[in-house]
């Protein structure tokens, strides 16, 4: 009986280092993995090195291949572990950067505004090209005319404009100011686009990032603010 264990024993040795399941394990449920790590990667190396045939041993040069294989992948883990550090790191800082802008206005593109904490309303018009008599109008929400500012003739391009002596019941009131910019005499050149400062009421995470939450305009990405302030 001791020969046949010992027999059993060496047989199952050998069974082990040709990664071969006895019978017995054969059946029993296993931990299925979607990919090979590492450590798979150098068993699997080690087991063919101990079980080559020796008047037929790996080439050397495919020997190397598989060290490079090897080496690839582990400087691709490594890469892939930092790169998400990083991008932990950036998301971090754009979040920090992002809550500084609370309280602030940035310029974002619109027609609607509303009083700073100064008292001003202002904004930018975008100028396709040169403008013979340029006028921004402003209006309440009923379309009545508060007050008008003639810019004359301007180069195309970003044209800042701003209303500094609005009346107190806009200001205490914080109603909303409708802003229209026209070219030429009576509009007749048409209404131009505009951008407007808005209050920055607070920032949101979403699965896009972190977003502004601006006045009457909902949620803005970061990356489109050119211009911000107090």
């Amino acid at each position: 009986m001791s020969e046949i264990n010992s027999s059993n024993q060496s047989l199952n040795k050998i069974l082990d280092k040709l990664g071969i399941n006895s019978a017995k394990e054969k059946f029993a449920p296993r931990e299925t993995k979607d990919q090979l790590g590492q450590e798979d990667f150098l068993k699997l190396m080690t087991t063919q090195l101990q079980n080559q045939d020796p008047f037929a041993p790996v080439d050397n040069a495919d020997f190397i291949a598989q060290m490079a294989q090897f080496s690839t992948v582990t400087g691709i883990t490594s890469m892939d572990q930092t790169m998400k550090s990083v991008s932990e790191q950036l998301s971090e800082m754009r979040i920090a950067s992002t809550t500084q802008l609370m309280g602030h206005s940035v310029l974002v593109p619109g027609k609607i505004a509303r009083a700073d904490k100064k008292g001003v309303i202002s904004g930018v018009v975008d100028l396709p090209q040169t403008a013979s008599n340029l006028s921004i109008i402003f209006e309440n929400s009923d379309g009545e005319v508060l007050h008008q500012d003639t810019l004359g003739t301007q180069k195309p391009g970003l044209v800042g404009f701003e209303w500094k002596d609005l009346p107190q019941e806009i200001i205490e009131s914080s109603k909303p100011v409708i802003i229209r910019a026209f070219t030429g005499n009576n509009g007749e050149n048409g209404e131009l686009s505009t951008q407007v400062f808005a209050h920055v009421s607070g920032t949101s995470k979403t699965d896009n990032g972190v977003m502004l939450e601006v006045e009457d305009y909902g949620s803005i990405d970061p990356s489109q603010v050119v211009r911000f302030k107090n």
